[in-house]
This record gives C-alpha cells, structure tokens and sequence, in this order.
C-alpha cells in the first residue's frame, strides 16, 4: 500500500464528526486555495496537459500513444483499475514512453461511501503499482465530482484531486463530430490548459482523429504538451491541510 495512507476507518474513529457534512461542496474557489484540487494551472508559458481518463482500451489506448510519440507529445492517462488490470501491457506502455499514469477508481462508480472510495483507490493503486513500480500521484473523480468526502478521502488516501479547464471538458464521450472536439480545444486553448478526453468507455475514434488534428495545430501555436506533473512544476502550488 502507499506510504503514509490513513484508513478511513480509522479517521472515523479518531474524528467521529468528519464527514457529518460530507456531501458539502464549498466550491471552486475553497478547493483549488487548499492546493489539492486543480482545475489549471496559472502560467504564462505555453504549455498544455492532455488528459485521457477511463482507459486502457485495446483498440484506442494504442492509436493515442502512437499518435503522441508521433508528436514528441506527453500526457496524463487517469486509469480505470480494473481496466489497467486486463491490459497491463498498454500501462506499462504508457509509462515507458514517459506518460503520467493516475488514479480513476477501480470499476468506475458514481455512488460510494468514504470506504467505498477508498477501497477504490487502493486497488487500483496497487495494479499500477504491481505494474510499473510507481504509486499514481493524481486522482480524477469519476464525472468530475468533488465535495467535501470526496476531497478528504483523496487527500487522505495520498492524493491530489485533478480535474480540468472547464472550457477544456471536449465531451469526446458524447461523440459530437471530429470537428467539434478540435475547435473546442484549438480555439479555447489557454496556457496552463488541462484537456478533458477519454481512451475507453465507448467508442473513441472521433477522439483519436481529433487528437491528429489538435496536435499539430496547438505545436503551431507553440503549445508543449506536458504530463501533470510537469504542469506543475512549473508552478509549485502549496498544499494545506
């Protein structure tokens, strides 16, 4: 198990009262001034974080990587555990061609208690781990959901909360049209940008024929593509309890 992760049990015991409210939302403003949500990341340098949630995929997952080591390009894939699980050779991929790997919960769900998230993130923590030797970093919310339980059993689970750009959420899912998905990145895209698209969960060839387009034409405008971590980095952002 990761380092330094506090049962939720346990806080439970020693604070009885710490999820009485827990489906409070204070919103974006509270979150992202603790540092353990992030929406993106305030830069003036042109760099962009491409995001792939719910994969691996044996027919997708692929044709992503191939078409970012085509571009010398990085970005942060948020697995699904049970997924990483059947195909450990597309994570492993990932993480050799210099990928971020997060956490996107074991089967996906979208009610849970607190131990319910956890357990989700512990077992998917320990196929990544069992697989590449690294424990993930950054966990996305299924749907994007955030409030109070949610964030303290990440955070207490050894993680950050990622989300992304609002004006960057591509609803690559929904299938609107290869065009649609390139002019809603390409035309909002913003310095510090985390991009919202998906590598499984249905059908993505609108999403792999729109990332051939919307790589070369944010390279154009001088856009480097970089995993979270390096987003980061170039903005350290200090994390209170």
């Amino acid at each position: 198990m990761k380092p330094f992760v506090l049962s939720i049990g346990m806080l439970f015991i020693f604070f009885p009262n710490m999820f009485d409210s827990f489906e409070v939302n204070k919103g974006r403003d509270f979150y992202e001034s603790t540092g353990n949500v992030i929406w993106d990341i305030p830069t003036e340098e042109k760099l962009i974080a491409l995001t792939f949630d719910d994969g691996p995929h044996p027919i997708y997952t692929p044709q992503v990587l191939n078409i970012l080591r085509e571009h010398g390009a990085k970005a942060t894939f948020f697995v699904v555990g049970e997924n990483a699980k059947k195909f450990p050779g597309l994570i492993e991929r990932e993480s050799a061609e210099g990928h971020e790997i997060g956490n996107h919960t074991y089967t996906h769900p979208y009610e849970f208690t607190p131990e319910q998230l956890q357990d989700e993130l512990i077992r998917t923590d320990e196929v990544i781990y069992n697989i590449t030797g690294n424990y993930p970093s950054y966990y996305r919310p299924v749907g994007g959901s955030y409030d109070d339980m949610i964030v303290s059993t990440a955070v207490h689970s050894g993680f950050r909360v990622v989300l992304w750009s609002w004006h960057q959420d591509t609803g690559d899912w929904k299938r609107p049209g290869v065009d649609k998905i390139v002019n809603k990145v390409v035309s909002g895209a913003r310095p510090g940008d985390v991009v919202l698209f998906h590598d499984a969960g249905g059908n993505r060839s609108q999403t792999v024929a729109a990332l051939k387009k919307i790589i070369p034409a944010l390279k154009e405008e001088g856009f480097t593509f970089v995993t979270i971590s390096e987003l980061l980095e170039r903005n350290a952002i200090e994390v209170t309890e």
